[in-house]
């Protein structure tokens, strides 16, 4: 790239002239951006100072409007909510993974269990794997239609 000046022919080193051609001086309107700028953050200002207002006067609003506590329950420690509580809170004396587990082992147990639920009436439980092979080889039972409604 050349370092030296070229003359322009122009008085002064004046950007070049033509009657016919019009250059902007600038593309963007600075002022106008900073003034909208300006504008922007008034209003943000005044928006944050107007919810702070707000959110005191909810605040007081919702203190006095509260009951007060008991006086039986003032001076008393925060107790634990009745049963049945969420597992896994503080306070809460099982782990629900090892409950999960429980019942995982109980369901299994009475999956697998050979017993008489009503012996007189023939009814027995018996293993899922056994019904499986007695249904397998005898067929589910047949369901009686249902009786047609008389008008």
């Amino acid at each position: 790239m050349s370092t030296e000046h070229h003359n322009t022919g122009q008085p002064d080193d004046q950007p070049p002239t033509n009657a016919d051609v019009a250059f902007e001086s600038s593309d963007i309107d600075t002022r106008t951006i900073l003034s909208y700028l300006l504008y922007l953050a008034l209003s943000v200002a005044a928006a944050f100072i107007v919810s702070v207002f707000i959110f005191n006067f909810t605040s007081k609003m919702a203190a006095n409007s509260d009951t007060p506590m008991a006086p039986v329950h003032q001076g008393v420690a925060p107790t634990m909510p009745p049963e049945p509580m969420l597992q896994g809170i503080p306070g809460h004396t099982t782990d629900p993974q090892l409950d999960m587990r429980d019942k995982r082992e109980k369901d299994e147990a009475a999956n697998e269990k050979l017993d008489w639920i009503n012996k007189p009436g023939g009814i027995a439980q018996i293993p899922v794997d056994e019904a499986m092979k007695i249904i397998v080889s005898k067929g589910l039972p047949s369901v009686p239609a249902p009786a047609e409604k008389k008008k």
